[in-house]
C-alpha cells in the first residue's frame, strides 16, 4: 500500500521501479503472505512469504522492519535479511495486538527452522 501511494503505481514491480527512479537505491515492497519484492542495482528477486492463519496484522509491518534492520545490522546479506523479515511479519500476524504479537529472535529462528 505504501509503495503504491509513494510511487503512484499499483503493481509492486512498477512501484519498485518508480521508487528506484526517484533515487532509492534499494527497495523492498512487502506483499503479505506472498513475501516481498527486492529491487536493488544488483538484484531483483521475489522472496516467498509464509502462509499463516492471520489473527491480526496490526504489527506485521513493524515486525518485518525490525527483523530486516536487525538482520542487516548483524551482517546478513540483503536477500537473507528480507527472508528473516518475512518470517517476523508472518509470526506477528498470528497473534492479536500490536506489542504482544512482536516475535523475539528465538521464535523467528524456530519458525525459519521449521518453515524456512
Amino acid at each position: 500500500t505504501e509503495a503504491a501511494l509513494l510511487s503512484g503505481e499499483s503493481d509492486p514491480g512498477a512501484a519498485a521501479d518508480a521508487l528506484r527512479a526517484m533515487g532509492c537505491g534499494t527497495v523492498v515492497v512487502t506483499l503479505g503472505a506472498e513475501g516481498a519484492l527486492l529491487a536493488s542495482p544488483d538484484e531483483r528477486a521475489l522472496l516467498p512469504g509464509f502462509s499463516v492463519v492471520a489473527e491480526d496484522t496490526t504489527a506485521a509491518g513493524d515486525a518485518f522492519n525490525g527483523g530486516l534492520a536487525v538482520a542487516l545490522a548483524e551482517g546478513e546479506d540483503l536477500a537473507a535479511a528480507v527472508r528473516r523479515a518475512c518470517a517476523g511479519g508472518a509470526l506477528a500476524a498470528t497473534t492479536a495486538g500490536a506489542r504482544p504479537s512482536l516475535p523475539d529472535r528465538a521464535s523467528i529462528d524456530r519458525f525459519l527452522a521449521e518453515f524456512g
